[in-house]
């Protein structure tokens, strides 16, 4: 059962307008969703479904706790397949660490597979490494207390490679800027982060992997749990459009055909009609992928085929879904306070998470085609 109960949803809804309104992060969203145990490892399908209602409800909170459960996310999707060299971010979790997701990098367009960030082998004040860079869109940023990153290890042994770890809150080196005023899902307060020679022990170092695209379970988890839960916090803002499409539809009438609502119009209708069926389409997909990656299924080189289209069809459909919800609400969807106006500038950011629609399309061409 979910801890999302409705009172729960109502509260959280009605601080959503506020923090898009202030640049604020949502600190009293979070301490309700830590306080019910939101926050702890549950199953995959669980979270997508989780995070689709929440996203209706709250677009920003919904994105930013992402990033916790896809860290968390990670380790139990390793530990399904008996590795538990993530067992320790599970017990962190559980015991109430925050997880943030530290990997973007201003100008790195291969994204997981090289890093701009240095990662230099160190013995003092403790054997680890020393990591080095800028990491941008950190959400949660005011109130992580681990931080996954990941850098380019150039010299030394097993060198060239990449090393990832995970950085704590009072780690010496790191920077959080003030520095989050986007159009759109403003409550994430997604800042950047610098990283200045912070070290990282070797007992929080958790991978390390070559440059370039490979296969290592660690990636088929941080892909699976992104992209999925990615497309359930956009189905969600699609959800929501939709609920006030049908509302502004049954609202507003037609001086033209004597005072009729507008749902009558034909036309009207068949805008509603277009955003349902677009938006039937995602649950199938976002929960059979999801429940598949929980039951330890193979679908071989489909996953990431399959993974990245499930992400692209989501962000893709919930554009088109708030962009007819905003044709049928007229003008009063235009304006700066409406929840639709929000929704709107909210999910336009889905363009811009990875995978983005070049690299999909690549994707699905190399798994038909061939490199």
């Amino acid at each position: 059962m979910s801890v999302l109960t409705p009172e729960l949803l109502d509260r959280i809804r009605s601080r959503a307008a506020g923090y898009d309104r202030d640049n604020a992060f949502f600190d009293e969203d979070l301490a309700e969703l830590r306080e019910v145990g939101y926050l702890r490892p549950r199953s995959l399908l669980e979270c997508v479904r989780d995070q689709r209602l929440l996203a209706a409800h709250a677009p920003a909170t919904a994105l930013a706790v992402n990033m916790h459960l896809v860290v968390v996310g990670i380790a139990r999707t390793l530990a399904d397949r008996g590795d538990d060299s993530l067992a320790w971010v599970l017990a962190d979790a559980e015991a109430g660490e925050l997880f943030a997701f530290g990997n973007s990098e201003p100008g790195n367009d291969l994204v997981m597979w090289d890093s701009l960030t240095t990662a230099e082998r160190v013995e003092d004040p403790v054997p680890g490494f020393a990591f080095t860079g800028t990491k941008i869109f950190t959400s949660l940023a005011p109130a992580w207390t681990r931080l996954i990153v990941f850098g380019k290890q150039a010299d030394g042994e097993g060198a060239p490679r990449l090393v990832h770890g995970i950085v704590t809150r009072d780690d010496a080196g790191v920077t959080t800027l003030d520095d989050w005023d986007t159009l759109g899902m403003r409550a994430t307060q997604s800042r950047t982060t610098k990283l200045d020679h912070v070290v990282i022990p070797d007992a929080r170092i958790v991978r390390f992997l070559p440059l370039g695209p490979n296969a290592d379970p660690f990636i088929f988890g941080l892909f699976a749990n992104f992209l999925l839960l990615i497309g359930a916090v956009y189905a969600g803002i699609a959800d929501r459009a939709l609920e006030l499409a049908v509302e502004a539809a049954q609202k507003r009438t037609s001086l033209k055909n004597g005072g009729a609502p507008y749902a009558a119009d034909p036309d009207i209708r068949w805008r509603v009609a277009d955003a349902a069926l677009a938006l039937d389409a995602l649950a199938p997909q976002l929960e059979t992928l999801a429940a598949d990656v929980d039951g330890l299924a193979d679908r071989g080189a489909r996953w990431f085929r399959e993974l990245t289209g499930a992400k692209h069809r989501a962000t893709e459909t919930a554009r088109h879904v708030v962009d007819q919800a905003m044709r049928v609400a007229g003008g009063g969807g235009y304006r700066s306070s409406s929840e639709l106006a929000r929704l709107q500038r909210d999910v336009l950011a889905g363009i811009y998470h990875p995978s983005d629609t070049e690299s999909v399309h690549a994707t699905v061409a190399a798994n038909l085609l061939g490199p």
